[in-house]
C-alpha cells in the first residue's frame, strides 16, 4: 500500500505531535506450530499532526483503530511500523527508559475509570503513584502535591483514604485525570473517557477537561466513538475507518462541508428531536456491520457499506488528500461534489 505522506499537512513551530505511516497489525497464528497466516491491520499508514495547545478528535465506529492508535503513541502496544515523533525526536526507537522519560510528558485517561485504578490502593497513593516513581516529590512535598492535584479535578483531600470501589464512575475517572496530570504532561491522550459515564456526568467531564486544558496548557488527543463529545470538545477532528483516517478537518468543517460517506453516515446516526430537520447531506445512513478485519476489499474499504460506490472505488484504494484549507478526505468521489 503506498503511503500518504504529511507533506500536505502544516508542520511549524507550534507542532507537538506528528505521526508518519503508522501501522499496527496483529498476526493470526493457526496450525500446530503457530504459523502466521492472517494480519488484522487495526492501523494502517496513518499520518497526522497534533499542535501545541489543541485538542484533536479521533471518531469511529468501535473496531476502527482509534484506540489502538492512542496505545500504540504511547507504546503501550509496540507499533508494526511507521514514526512517532514527539518535540522533533522519534520516540519509536527509544528504549523503555527513553520511553519512561517520554510518559512524564505523554499521559493517558482511560475508558474504564474502574479497571484503570487499581483496588487495593488508596486514592492518596494512586495519585501519588507517578510522583513517587519518577522522584518528582516526598514527603511533605509530595502530601500537598497529591491534595492540589485532588481539588484541581473537584476532589475533596478527605477522600484520599478511600479505595476506587466508595466512588462513582465519574468520581473515579477524576481520580484519573488527576493522577495523569500529576507529572504536568504536555500531551494526554483520552481514550474514551466519558463513554462508561451518565450523560450528564459525561458533560462534567468534558467541562473539566477544557478548564484543565486552559488553566495548564494541555494538548489532548480525545478517541470516542461518539459524535457529540468530540464535537463538544475538540478543535480538529480525525474520522478513522478500519485502521485508515479517511477525513481530517476543523470541527466547523466536518460538520459544515461533510465530504466523506462515512463521516455523513456518522453524523446522521446521531438521534435528534425531529428528523425531518436534518440536512440532505445528512441522510446516508450507515448500513451493514464492518468488513472481515482479515479479508478487507482490494480497493476501498468503505466500499461494501458506500451508497455512491462505483467501480474505480473498487479496485483502487483512495488516498487522504486536500481538498480545501486543512480539509483532507480520502474518497474517488467526496460528497460535496455529489450532493449540491
Amino acid at each position: 500500500m503506498t503511503v500518504t505522506t504529511n507533506d500536505n499537512l502544516k508542520k511549524d513551530d507550534e507542532t507537538l505531535l506528528e505521526i508518519e505511516g503508522l501501522k499496527k497489525y496483529f498476526p493470526i497464528s493457526s496450525g500446530f506450530f503457530g504459523k502466521t497466516k492472517q494480519y488484522i491491520k487495526a492501523v494502517d499508514g496513518i499520518n497526522l499532526i497534533v499542535k501545541k495547545g489543541e485538542t484533536l478528535g479521533i471518531v469511529g465506529e468501535s473496531g476502527c483503530g482509534k484506540s489502538t492508535t492512542g496505545n500504540t503513541i504511547l507504546r503501550l502496544i509496540e507499533p508494526t511500523d511507521g514514526k512517532i515523533i514527539f518535540e522533533g525526536s522519534d520516540i519509536t526507537k527509544l528504549s523503555e527508559r527513553g520511553m519512561q522519560r517520554i510518559r512524564k510528558d505523554i499521559q493517558m485517561v482511560f475508558q474504564d475509570p474502574f479497571s484503570s485504578l487499581n483496588p487495593r490502593m488508596r486514592v492518596f497513593d494512586i495519585i501519588a503513584e507517578p510522583l513517587r516513581t519518577h522522584k518528582v516529590a516526598k514527603g511533605k512535598e509530595l502530601e500537598q502535591a497529591v491534595y492540589e492535584l485532588m481539588e484541581t479535578v473537584g476532589l475533596d483531600r478527605s477522600f484520599s483514604s478511600r479505595y476506587p470501589h466508595e466512588f462513582s464512575g465519574g468520581q473515579r475517572q477524576r481520580i484519573g485525570i488527576a493522577r495523569a496530570l500529576a507529572l504536568k504532561p504536555k500531551l494526554i491522550i483520552c481514550d474514551e473517557p466519558v463513554s462508561a459515564l451518565d450523560v450528564s456526568i459525561q458533560a462534567q467531564i468534558l467541562n473539566l477537561l477544557m478548564d484543565l486544558q486552559k488553566k495548564f496548557n494541555l494538548t489532548y488527543i480525545f478517541i470516542a466513538h461518539g459524535i457529540p463529545a468530540v464535537k463538544y470538545i475538540s478543535d480538529r477532528i480525525a474520522v478513522m475507518y478500519m485502521g485508515e483516517v479517511v477525513e481530517l478537518s476543523s470541527k466547523e468543517g466536518l460538520f459544515k462541508h461533510t465530504l466523506h460517506p462515512y463521516t455523513s453516515g456518522l453524523i446522521a446516526s446521531v438521534p435528534i428531536p425531529d428528523p425531518t430537520l436534518r440536512d440532505r447531506k445528512e441522510q446516508y445512513i450507515l448500513e451493514d456491520d464492518l468488513p472481515d478485519q482479515t479479508n478487507l476489499p482490494t480497493g476501498c474499504s468503505f466500499y461494501p457499506r458506500c451508497p455512491f460506490g462505483m467501480e474505480k472505488c473498487k479496485v483502487e484504494k483512495p488516498k487522504l488528500r486536500q481538498i480545501r484549507d486543512e480539509h483532507f478526505v480520502a474518497c474517488h468521489h467526496p460528497l460535496q461534489n455529489i450532493v449540491s
